[in-house]
């Protein structure tokens, strides 16, 4: 394996849904194709994001030639403003995606210092020994790409995240007629997104959406809200269209909202005009019946604007009987309780509330299983990869891409971390590689870890308890306390008693401690503390709070 060959080398999004990041190598040079990062599952305690660990990056930070990024998804771009404090390469995007970099960039000023190059779809970049073109694919954000990547051993496609859409808003169908060309021509591996491969069919066309939110705005006399990913431009599109034809003017709201659309308007990707748009002061002016706000906050996140007015706590917005509020986004899983939380509170408030639960409002941006199996059947690679999915779904892309006519043998499930060797013999799948999970904790980054995490859980779960005692160094004699406090573990007025045989613990100790041990060790006595308070909680509660005594000797 020591003379160059082509490797594949995932380092996030296979085995999990997000941080999508992947390695092509070949000799001396590599080049990766996205940086996205992941939002915190419910046991990541106080975490802000998710980003992939760079440590392989690092230990080969001279062979790296560029970042590749197929569209301007958080899951795909969320983590290159970090990669970049890095590594200093150029990054490659088609114009929106590149625009929604450059203002993440500049965020975190790092815009001016960073080399950013616009390509377009059916475009050719060469980067030696690849030649990569961008082939056009429809997905829930314009100006998305797949990949085809030529290399020394062959041409390697990537899907990129796509659907096959063959009426889409924009005009901008899949370019199918690419992806065969490629297919006639010869392809060794095609990785393709496997995120909704346990869906049967196909994916309806987003202008299906069109027609069920038209029918909506037709009964509706009052207020109108619109929640919806600020990313995706074609449903805005939509929803500004319809505002349109019954005369409603539209309130935008969010930052990500607002920044999109700007964004998208200076760049051609959505008919807006600034005629149409109003302002806050503008909505108590105008009847409700005129009125259309497009907000973000779909997912229930605290401090967006439609959960601060689910929750009657913002201070200029307030949900009134009459209003109706469209969540027209997919329920992702682990946010359902969060969002139920908020469709309660806005009828509470006398809204009615509308979601894909009750109505067609909302179509998936990822192939379903027909649309999978058109592309591997026009790409017809030697080898099936597939990438972008829990393991489940990998499993199940790999078994369809069997069916398919593909050799088992030939169908690839690898997991972050894993090296894909492109050999004359054939592929070798081996770890070796690091790879992981990075934790972003406000301007902290990888200094959170499991430990952490667990003693947050921890607190989180059983609250804590600290003694404080004083002592005479001398001769050991108590000058103050001891002192018990309790947080997010009892109510010290409701059981006193409990507290007070808590001291008696730590008085216990102290005097077993003097005259059992011939040398006093101030840790090793806390150590004890610690470790007989937990046994009398268990013992007197049934519970295990976090206990941290702190001995002070004077």
């Amino acid at each position: 394996m020591n003379s160059p060959h082509l490797k594949i080398i995932p380092l996030g999004g296979l085995g999990e849904i997000g941080l999508n990041m992947m390695v092509v190598e070949y000799g001396e040079t590599l080049i990766i194709v996205d940086a996205g990062l992941m939002f915190p599952e419910e046991d990541m305690l106080g975490i802000d994001i998710v980003i992939p660990d760079f440590t392989y990056l690092r230990e080969n930070r001279d062979r790296i030639q560029a970042l590749i990024v197929t569209h301007g998804h958080e899951d795909h771009i969320g983590a290159i403003p970090f990669f970049l404090r890095e590594f200093q390469v150029p990054v490659y995007a088609t114009p929106l995606t590149l625009a929604l970099i450059s203002e993440k960039l500049r965020e975190h000023n790092l815009l001016q210092w960073s080399r950013l190059v616009r390509v377009l779809p059916r475009e050719t970049i060469r980067i030696e020994p690849f030649e990569i073109e961008f082939i056009q694919v429809c997905h829930s954000i314009p100006d998305g790409v797949g990949l085809a990547i030529r290399t020394p051993a062959g041409v390697l496609v990537h899907s990129g995240d796509f659907k096959i859409d063959n009426t889409p808003i924009d005009g901008r169908r899949c370019d199918l007629a690419r992806f065969a060309a490629y297919g006639e021509e010869g392809v060794l591996a095609l990785l393709s997104d496997s995120t909704n491969v346990e869906r049967e069919g196909y994916t309806l066309s987003e202008r299906e959406i069109g027609r069920t939110l038209r029918e909506i705005f037709r009964e509706c006399p009052g207020r109108i809200v619109v929640a919806v990913f600020a990313s995706n431009i074609h449903r805005i599109q939509q929803v500004v269209d319809i505002a349109r034809e019954f005369d409603r003017k539209v309130f935008l709201n969010g930052k990500s909202m607002v920044a999109n659309i700007r964004i998208a308007r200076e760049l051609g990707y959505i008919d807006f005009d600034p005629d149409e748009e109003i302002f806050l002061p503008d909505i108590q002016k105008l009847p409700d019946s005129q009125v259309l706000m497009l907000t973000t906050g779909t997912q229930g996140e605290p401090f967006s604007a439609l959960t601060r007015m689910a929750f009657n706590v913002h201070r200029k917005l307030k949900v009134q009987p009459g209003d109706t509020i469209i969540l027209s986004s997919k329920f992702i899983p682990g946010n359902e309780r969060a969002i139920h939380n908020i469709i309660n509170n806005l009828y509470r408030q006398g809204a009615e509330v509308i979601h894909e639960q009750v109505k067609d409002i909302h179509v998936s941006g990822h192939a379903y299983r027909e649309e999978l199996k058109l592309l591997i059947n026009l790409v017809k690679p030697k080898y099936f990869i597939p990438i972008h999915g829990e393991f489940r779904h990998l499993v199940k892309h790999r078994q369809l891409a069997a069916a398919t006519g593909i050799p088992p043998e030939r169908c690839v499930v690898a997991e972050n971390g894993n090296i894909i060797h492109f050999m004359p013999e054939g592929t070798v799948v081996e770890k070796g590689v690091e790879a992981g999970r990075v934790f972003v904790d406000g301007k902290g980054v990888g200094d959170v870890g499991d430990l952490v995490l667990r003693d947050r859980r921890h607190l989180s779960e059983d609250g804590m308890v600290i003694a404080s005692l004083v002592l005479s160094k001398e001769t050991l004699e108590i000058l103050n306390g001891p002192d018990l406090i309790s947080r997010g573990f009892i109510l010290e007025e409701t059981k006193p008693e409990i507290l007070d045989g808590a001291k008696c613990v730590v008085l216990e100790v102290l005097d077993r401690f003097i005259s059992d041990s011939a040398v006093w060790d101030c840790a090793d006595f806390q150590m004890e503390i610690r470790r007989e308070l937990k046994r009398f909680f268990q013992r007197v509660l049934e519970r295990r709070p976090f206990i941290y005594p702190i001995v002070v000797e004077i």
